[in-house]
């Protein structure tokens, strides 16, 4: 794999994960490719930009995450195109979407320049309500209603299908995202690969049960003004009878992975 452009992206706030990013900036450097950091990462010789959403003004090779899965999912939403990420797990709490740790790096280098790697592409997926497109979102988008006072009503279609339940919200969940908030509420773990969403109800009246579903549009309809949430990270908000379209996004998240194995993210649960 050519590695011209690199990327370095660390977790908001982290000290560990903004030094070790100075570090593996610099292995990339020695290795002559050109090297992008993410303020607040200052290396010489590499290229500072202020914000994470002006890598898409530059055709990257690679970019290198240093965090956990928040980092990974905030990196992922400002990619347009595929452009791979390896991910390293440095002061994150499980690392459940990471590859390797920061002791690892040295090796995991070698096999990317060598094409010793494969390319692990996830659904993605993306609302939007209005005519207004979201940013897209690897694990899930939750739509929960604004007042608490009151619980709403929730129409849910698919291909020729419909629900209607009173309820606290619904998840839309890909298979990368089943291990995370639709899985607590009792949603199934789906393996990564598979081209299908989990529509998971939030404490629905009649206990409706999660749905796996193709991959293609949902419609969800709330009798309340609702809050549409990208991977727990970006609010957006619908009013009420606003239809909130969801989609499979056009560009896969992208994933170089060093060793094949299967259910992943069941593994980093302990199961």
């Amino acid at each position: 794999m050519n590695l011209k452009k690199v990327a370095i992206v660390s977790k908001f706030g982290s000290k560990e994960s903004e030094y070790a990013a100075q570090k593996v900036a610099r292995k990339i450097l020695a290795k002559q490719s050109e090297v992008f950091t993410v303020s607040p990462i200052m290396v010489e010789g590499a290229k500072k930009i202020e914000s994470l959403e002006e890598i898409q003004n530059e055709k990257m090779d690679l970019v290198i995450t240093m965090g956990g899965d928040g980092t990974t999912l905030r990196t992922f939403r400002n990619l347009k195109n595929e452009v791979p990420i390896l991910t390293i797990n440095v002061g994150g709490n499980r690392g459940v979407l990471s590859e390797i740790t920061l002791d690892e790096v040295d090796t995991a280098l070698e096999q990317i320049i060598l094409d010793k790697i494969f390319f692990d592409k996830r659904t993605r997926v993306i609302a939007s309500c209005n005519g207004v497109e979201f940013p897209p979102a690897l694990n899930e988008i939750f739509i929960n209603r604004q007042n608490l006072t009151r619980t709403a009503l929730y129409e849910i279609k698919f291909q020729n299908d419909m629900v209607k339940q009173r309820m606290d919200g619904v998840i839309v969940s890909t298979p990368s995202g089943s291990t995370g908030h639709s899985y607590s509420l009792g949603g199934p773990i789906l393996h990564e690969s598979l081209d299908v969403l989990i529509i998971t109800p939030v404490a629905s009246v009649n206990r409706l049960p999660s749905i796996v579903v193709p991959d293609e549009k949902i419609e969800v309809t709330s009798s309340h003004d609702s809050n549409i949430i990208m991977d727990g990270q970006v609010i957006k908000s619908a009013n009420n009878a606003e239809p909130i379209i969801i989609r499979k996004y056009k560009k896969q998240a992208v994933f170089v992975r060093l060793k094949k194995k299967g259910l992943r993210q069941m593994n980093k649960l302990g199961f």
